[in-house]
């Protein structure tokens, strides 16, 4: 079984969005989704199982690997040596923690080889970007050669002896990634940046669609991941663990940009944030309706605003206006999200603050690292911001899943 869903097709292509309409998902006047529902099976309302985790966690790795290749890359291209190289160590601490899941599925041996050829693709990235810099021609077509004949071919091979899947299948994936991650590398240096987010937010996806089409053979080759991974309920989970996380690392694109005074890449950066925005808010209009998908876009929109706010005061050393963005965040945007997420998960409202305030605190955070700029410290926290998005998507879904379960059967 192979599931490949692009982006938010994880969420539409199910036929969900339709489903909730048509089986009365129903919003307040006032734009709060409301929950309750008919009781249905426990199997429909799942978002975790030792399968689905598998998917989840793979699928969340995987798309990050992206962004942080191209915040590496976009670095070294830019000349800022210490961000590339925190990247770049936070990208190969990325690929151990992929290949530790290699090695919980098929042993050490399996582990050791991904980890070998992983390792290398993401020099031979490193090379490829370098040769770009320097446009040398040569060193790029090398680089060109050791992604195909070092990477694809071996990988490719790797994967398709693990998990039973057509090597044919995997090479034409793995050939993707890299043609697409190349592509992001070619536009960031020819500052092509609206070129460059488009392409970052296509490759992230596609990186989902690989981490979907491996989960399900590695649960059935290997017998060590039980129960369901697919189906409406961890579809969402997915999904929303796919856009928010791809809203912190957008987020911290910009803000970066902003505050190196990289003005055409910000700009770029924030269009894709808020194409990012208006998928998540197409995901809730497609659950509770078009009143709550409004009220949604509109604390969402707010609160990136915000931060935008927040980064220009950090970079003018405005500290009332610093403060006023605080304030905006914590007083305005925390209790109004907090308030509308109630009633559609069933979390309370004290937990709901909770983890809305980290997301706040979190980003707050690497905003002014990277203002310092403090690197490694800046990329650490960046990684763990995304991090704690994923967690969000998670308690999100599963709360979601248990107050509709109307929706998920």
């Amino acid at each position: 079984m192979r599931i490949t869903r692009p982006l938010t097709a994880v969420l539409v292509g199910t036929g969900l969005f339709l489903a909730a309409c048509g089986s009365g998902g129903a919003s307040q006047s006032n734009g709060t989704p409301t929950g309750g529902a008919p009781a249905v099976s426990a199997a429909a309302r799942t978002t975790s199982s030792p399968a689905a985790d598998l998917r989840t966690k793979l699928d969340v790795l995987l798309g990050e690997h992206i962004f942080l290749a191209t915040k590496a890359t976009g670095a070294a291209l830019g000349s800022r040596t210490a961000e590339f190289q925190a990247y770049g160590a936070l990208l190969a601490t990325n690929g151990t923690d992929l290949g530790a899941m290699i090695g919980a599925a098929y042993g050490s041996d399996a582990q050791n080889t991904f980890n070998k050829i992983w390792s290398a693709h993401d020099g031979f990235f490193v090379d490829y970007t370098t040769a770009v810099a320097k446009g040398d021609a040569a060193a790029k077509a090398a680089a060109v050669a050791n992604l195909t004949d070092n990477y694809i071919k071996p990988f490719s091979a790797f994967l398709a002896s693990a998990t039973g899947l057509p090597e044919g299948t995997i090479s034409q994936l793995i050939t993707t990634h890299v043609q697409q991650t190349a592509a992001i590398v070619d536009a960031q240096a020819a500052k092509d940046w609206k070129t460059a987010y488009a392409g970052i937010r296509q490759a992230y996806a596609h990186m989902f669609m690989i981490g979907d089409a491996l989960a399900p053979a590695i649960a059935q080759k290997t017998g060590k991941f039980t129960g369901t991974l697919s189906g409406k309920a961890i579809d969402l989970r997915v999904g929303l663990d796919n856009l928010l996380q791809e809203h912190l690392y957008l987020a911290t694109d910009a803000t970066g940009a902003a505050l190196g005074g990289r003005n055409d890449e910000f700009a770029a950066a924030a269009n894709a944030l808020n194409t990012n925005g208006t998928d998540l808010g197409s995901a809730i209009g497609g659950l509770f309706g078009s009143d709550a998908q409004n009220r949604f876009n509109q604390i969402w929109s707010a609160h990136n605003g915000f931060f935008v706010d927040y980064t220009k005061a950090v970079a003018s050393k405005d500290n009332a206006a610093k403060t006023t963005a605080v304030n905006n965040l914590t007083q305005q945007y925390t209790p109004q999200f907090a308030q509308f997420l109630a009633a559609p998960t069933g979390i309370s409202l004290s937990t709901l603050t909770q983890v809305i305030t980290m997301h706040v605190t979190t980003t707050a955070a690497v905003v002014d690292a990277q203002a310092g700029p403090t690197y490694p410290d800046a990329g650490d926290k960046d990684r763990m911001a995304a991090m704690h998005m994923s967690a969000i998507g998670d308690a999100l879904a599963a709360g979601i899943v248990a107050t509709n379960p109307r929706l998920f059967s």
